[in-house]
Parts: C-alpha cells; sequence; structure tokens
C-alpha cells in the first residue's frame, strides 16, 4: 500500500481536525451545561428585596445574522466572510427567579452569543451534500475547526501544558528534590511547589503562602500526633531517619498552633487567622482532593506519599521524572479552550453574574421590579468571547491562541489547524525543552518548526497522529471501583 493511499485514507475516515471539532462538540453538549450547574443559584439582596435566580439548562440556536432592519435569519461562513459578520448562534439559559422565598415561572432568556466553529454539530453545513457546499460558495475538502469573526478566520491552537493533579518530581542541585502540581477542578487551576533541602528539610508553596514547613501544614490538616505522621509518611527505618529531622524544625505540635503559624505567614489579624487558614487549606490546597473539611485527611494522605516519593529520589531508590517525556503533557482544544474563557466570563469579577447583581440592585433603588431578561446583559458575554478571539488573548496570560488561518495553500491550512504552541516564552533559552525528545516520536513531526526564536517551542502534529479525548472522572471511577471489585473476587 503506498504512501499516497494511506494518508488520503486518514484524511478521508479520520479527518485531518476532527478532534477539534469533536473537542466543541463536546463543549456544546456537555461543558456549557457543566460550567451552568457549577453557577447553581445566585442570590441578591436589596433592601428588603430577596431575590434568588437559579440556573437551568442551557440550549443552543443555529448560527444567524441580526440585520439592521431588526430581522434575523440563517447564515453560512461564506456570507459571514464576504460581509465581515461574526459566525455565531445565540445561547439560551433557562432561569428561575424567586422573590422573597415565592418561586416564580420559569423564563428562557438570552446571555449572549457564542462563535460557532465551521464544521460543527450546531454549524449551517453539517450535513449538508457536496452540491449544497458549493452552492452556498464553500469547498466540500474544508476540513471546518476555525471560527469566523468579523469576516476572517480565526484557529484556535493546541496548547501543550504540564497535566494537571499529577507530582512531577526532579532532582535539584546539592541532592535536593522539588516537586511540581498543578491542582486543578472545574477550571480552578493552583499551582504548588514542594522543595527537599539538603539537610533534609520539607517546605511547600502554594497561594500566598511560601516555603511553609510541610510538618505544620499536615499538623494544621489535624496530624497532631507525630507517631500517626511518621506511620502514614513510612514504616522503613531508613525513610523515617531521613525525615524526622522535620519533625524538630518548629516548635509546632498541636492543630490551633499550626493554624496561628500559617496565619503569621499570611500576615492577617488574629480575629481573622481562622477564616483565613480555612479558606486556605480547604479551597486552595489541593483542590482536586476536595474542598470540604472532610477533605483534609485526604490530602494529610496525599502530603506523606510526596515526602515518602521524595525521600526515595533523594537516596537514589526511585528515579526521578523527565518533565518533557510527553506522558507529562496534555493538549487543551478548542472545548478545554472555551471553557476556561465562558468560565471567566460568567463567574469573573467583572462578568455576566456580577453585573446581573449590579443591575438588579440598581433598579430597585430606583423603585423599579425587573423582570430576569432586563437585567442581563447578553453583550458582556459576546463582546469579551470575540474580544479574546479576535487578539488571541486568552485566560491565564496565555497570547497567541487564536489566529488567523494561513490560507496559502491547503497544506498550510491543514498543517495551521494541527499546530502545538508551547506556553513558554521565546525569549529565554529553554534549551531541553526546544530539543526533540524520544517519546514525542509519532506524535509530533521533528522537522515542521519555525527558525529563530521559536524554534522548538511552536510545533505541529505528525501527519498521521490522533488525538484522543482522556477519561471523565465518573468514567475514571467507574474503571477503578470496576477493578476493586475484580481484585476483591480474587480475578486477575
Amino acid at each position: 500500500m503506498s504512501v499516497v493511499t494511506i494518508v488520503g485514507g486518514f484524511g478521508k475516515e479520520k479527518e485531518w481536525v476532527r478532534y477539534q471539532v469533536e473537542s466543541f462538540n463536546n463543549f456544546i453538549d456537555f461543558g456549557l451545561q457543566k460550567i451552568i450547574n457549577e453557577v447553581g443559584t445566585i442570590r441578591v439582596v436589596q433592601d428588603k428585596e430577596d431575590l434568588k435566580i437559579k440556573f437551568g439548562e442551557v440550549a443552543l440556536g443555529k448560527p444567524v445574522v441580526h440585520e439592521a432592519d431588526g430581522s434575523s435569519r440563517a447564515i453560512y461562513p461564506n456570507e459571514a466572510r464576504i460581509r465581515n459578520l461574526n459566525y455565531m448562534a445565540p445561547i439560551y439559559v433557562k432561569l428561575t427567579p424567586i422573590f422573597n422565598g415565592v418561586q416564580e415561572k420559569s423564563e428562557t432568556v438570552h446571555v449572549g452569543d457564542l462563535p460557532v466553529m465551521v464544521k460543527s454539530k450546531i454549524c449551517n453545513l453539517t450535513g449538508i451534500s457536496d452540491e449544497e457546499l458549493i452552492a452556498a460558495g464553500e469547498d466540500p475538502t474544508d476540513p471546518g475547526g476555525y471560527f469566523v469573526v468579523n469576516g476572517t478566520e480565526r484557529v484556535l491552537v493546541l496548547i501543550e501544558e504540564i497535566t494537571s493533579n499529577k507530582p512531577i518530581f526532579e532532582k535539584t542541585e546539592n541532592s535536593g528534590v522539588s516537586v511540581r502540581i498543578n491542582s486543578e477542578k472545574s477550571g480552578f487551576k493552583q499551582r504548588h511547589l514542594v522543595e527537599m533541602k539538603p539537610d533534609g528539610e520539607i517546605t511547600i508553596s502554594f497561594a500566598n503562602i511560601k516555603k511553609l514547613p510541610i510538618v505544620v501544614l499536615m499538623k494544621a490538616l489535624g496530624l497532631e500526633n507525630d507517631k500517626e505522621l511518621c506511620d502514614l509518611v513510612s514504616r522503613e527505618d531508613k525513610i523515617l531517619n531521613e525525615f524526622y529531622t522535620n519533625l524538630y524544625e518548629t516548635d509546632v505540635i498541636t492543630t490551633e498552633e499550626a493554624v496561628d503559624y500559617i496565619g503569621k505567614k499570611l500576615k492577617v489579624t488574629k480575629d481573622y487567622i481562622d477564616e483565613r487558614v480555612n479558606q486556605i487549606l480547604d479551597r486552595y490546597l489541593l483542590p482536586h482532593l476536595g474542598q470540604e473539611v472532610g477533605d483534609r485527611i485526604r490530602k494529610s494522605k496525599y502530603l506523606a506519599r510526596i515526602i515518602r516519593k521524595c525521600i526515595y529520589i533523594r537516596l537514589d531508590l526511585s528515579p526521578e521524572d523527565d518533565i518533557d517525556h510527553y506522558s507529562n503533557k496534555r493538549l487543551l482544544m478548542s472545548g478545554e479552550l472555551f471553557g476556561q474563557l465562558f468560565r471567566s466570563i460568567l463567574l469573573g469579577r467583572w462578568g455576566l453574574i456580577a453585573k446581573m447583581t449590579y443591575n438588579y440592585q440598581k433598579l430597585v433603588k430606583r423603585g423599579k421590579f425587573p423582570s430576569v431578561q432586563s437585567i442581563i446583559e447578553a453583550n458582556t458575554v459576546t463582546k469579551q468571547i470575540l474580544s479574546s478571539l479576535a487578539t488571541g488573548t486568552w485566560i491565564g496570560g496565555r497570547t497567541g491562541v487564536s489566529q488567523r488561518l494561513d490560507r496559502s495553500s491547503y497544506i498550510k491550512t491543514v498543517s495551521h489547524l494541527r499546530s502545538v504552541l508551547s506556553p513558554l516564552t521565546p525569549t529565554q533559552e529553554h534549551f531541553k525543552a526546544r530539543q526533540i525528545h524520544p517519546t514525542e516520536w509519532g506524535r509530533l513531526c521533528p522537522a515542521e518548526t519555525p527558525e529563530g526564536s521559536s524554534i522548538g517551542l511552536r510545533k505541529h502534529l505528525a501527519l498521521l497522529t490522533e488525538i484522543t479525548p482522556g477519561v471523565s472522572k465518573e468514567e475514571d471511577d467507574n474503571i477503578l471501583n470496576l477493578l476493586h471489585g475484580e481484585k476483591q473476587g480474587g480475578k486477575k
């Protein structure tokens, strides 16, 4: 079988950018609703008026254009290109107002417009024949996977990042060990850095806390008894001998003393110490393990395993991790990127919900009792999404996420749709990150990277590479429960 046949078959059966389209479809089907469910119910209190708004089901329309005479009709991507329009679909959310404890009739309100990916499930081109595509001014071989914003075709490049919720262990100078943990839950990401010094002292940095002795943190989580703490770390004498020095670094014994110690680190007043430290321990410490008080013991066990692995690596009983190994990296696709953006627009400081609260309070002060639709600024969502797509500036300070699609040739178009962007800045050396890693074989093209400062940081998928969507937490739990049941049943 010739190479041409293989490549042609892959393009027809697997499609060059199917992963981007499927990622966007997944965002439409599940991601939007998941973010709305995270909002749940918001409460606004103004004078004697108590309003609660319960967020319900999300629905998406088809791409439409709003004409100057007030009419609306369906639109195809080619018309959006020619007339410098946005190819977008309206987002509707079912809201239920509850005034002073009395639930009123639910309303389906328009909360904004979402740019539609060409060839996605809600695109007007999906499901029509080649003849109809040609009649609509479209190329039947066009792979899709991009957006049309102000008449310009924009592509969301794949973003390479260190995998979340996985500790990465690396040796440092003078027999030290450092551990990076990007803990993520519902779009909220908290970076942790655990450092083991050459003298054996172990500290942790996260949120606004820098180099906190890890034993103090574990005592604040409820492990007051030193023997219980040591038993969690290990029962091997050679491991505990390396750990004992941490027990004598501070004179903290009880949980209350540990909380006060952390409070001084945070430089907060005595009246506010308990509230602030509890917020740090529950919300910001390893959020992927849970954000309730009852999750603290899980966090203690997790930290104990981190300590044990650090000591193993220091004693050369276990190998360090290779951060450039591709198993330690993940690619963010259009669905994940839109999820981050939409969540920020909805829940941000100046986001949709904050403006809803402000508008309601302003109107009630004037003696008016507004409808739900009247306090929602749909333009807030639409403008912020369009701004990010048009400029390429994304959540988390990322730049260059959205780029103008290269239409020089069909091959360049497909190549651009399959490009991968590293978050590392091109102005610094990053020698190891720029080099080809053996685990990139068959995944990334070793030759297609630009000359100059971006070499090795701007990459492209290999010709026959596919991207798997991953496994959801529910599926992951089901697999683990199944394996646990088989183990208890005596099966291999």
